[in-house]
């Protein structure tokens, strides 16, 4: 067993197991390297180059867990979905989904490993290079993460296309959910089944609901996604942007919690109760002075207090201006700091 997947089920661990989201990206010379010869979705397509990455990573920082390297998006392909990538990799949808008659467009079920059998292969050939070192987490998008990108064609700050349809046809809503929610258990399962040792539910922009409309319009689905999934390994359940969410969240499922920076760590698991939590570092951190980021990551270990349970992550993603070497030495401070 690893410190990762002992803290995942609150075993006591010789340190805080500590991983980063977003830990292969563009802050690191040999990814820059790898994008100046191939495009994103080249990338994500070659499971080779995505083993290369993801191992990088976990080569350069020491980290406890590996992610394999691949894209929230993907699940759309077999939906029926095209999306591209911009220059600064943003995604673009041409044909948004915002009526009735486009989810009818949506497929109804996806034969995941026959549709999206290349990231199966770079779940397979991380986890065989990584010989046991550390173990591989998978991941998805959320359904309401993935509804928005489709409703919205790309980012939002108000995401109004997608409350609009949330709001005005409620029927067309669920039925879209349903059938991102399906698919999402579907293509983590076939994860997990190629290999994947642990999970996790990117709930990027969830943040943009409140309480009522969560447990209204999104609960359901994604406690179908950890239904489907229970027992099989640990799950993580990732929102960010709303700390009020965090209670709901805890109920949807997942025997992680993430915790994005806008929360104290400590207090929000009181509130959480018996569940396993990770975080919660401000990413910006990273940007700063290296003695701001270790006084603000030992506030975070503090809040923690030692408790089996806890991993050590940012409240969300390694921003690309971050320098390696000081995301290097934080990873090392963390597992030195909280040594037991």
């Amino acid at each position: 067993m690893s410190v990762f997947l002992d803290a995942c089920a609150r075993r006591p661990t010789p340190h805080t197991p500590v991983w980063l989201m977003r830990q292969a990206g563009r802050y690191q010379p040999s990814y820059r390297a790898i994008r100046e010869k191939v495009s994103f979705l080249e990338l994500c397509h070659d499971p080779a180059l995505c083993a290369e990455v993801a191992l990088r990573a976990v080569d350069d920082l020491g980290v406890d867990a590996a992610i394999v390297f691949a894209d929230i998006l993907l699940v759309l392909e077999p939906l029926g979905i095209g999306f591209e990538f911009t220059k600064d990799d943003g995604p673009r949808i041409a044909r948004p989904v915002r009526s009735a008659a486009d989810v009818d467009r949506v497929a109804p079920q996806i034969d995941a490993e026959g549709s999206l059998g290349y990231v199966m292969e770079s779940v397979r050939v991380t986890r065989q290079a990584l010989g046991g070192r550390v173990p591989l987490i998978g991941f998805s998008g959320a359904p309401f993460t993935l509804a928005s990108y489709l409703i919205e064609g790309g980012g939002s700050r108000e995401y109004a296309h997608t409350k609009r349809l949330m709001y005005s046809d409620e029927g067309a809503w669920h039925e879209l959910m349903r059938r991102l929610s399906d698919a999402v258990a579907r293509y983590l399962l076939a994860q997990i089944d190629a290999g994947a040792e642990a999970v996790q539910l990117f709930d990027s922009w969830i943040g943009a609901l409140g309480p009522e409309d969560y447990a209204r319009y999104v609960q359901p689905h994604v406690s179908r996604v950890f239904s489907a999934l229970a027992g099989r390994v640990p799950t993580i359940h990732f929102g960010t942007g709303n700390p009020a969410l965090y209670p709901l969240l805890r109920a949807a499922g997942g025997d992680v919690i993430g915790l994005d920076h806008r929360v104290d760590l400590g207090a929000t698991w009181g509130a959480l109760g018996d569940v396993a939590v990770q975080g919660n570092l401000d990413p910006v951190t990273l940007l700063g002075a290296p003695e701001t980021m270790f006084r603000k990551a030992d506030a975070v270990l503090a809040s923690a207090g030692g408790r089996p349970g806890h991993i050590f992550n940012l409240g969300h993603g390694v921003l690309p201006g971050a320098d390696l070497a000081q995301v290097r030495a934080l990873v090392a401070h963390v597992q030195e700091k909280s040594a037991r």
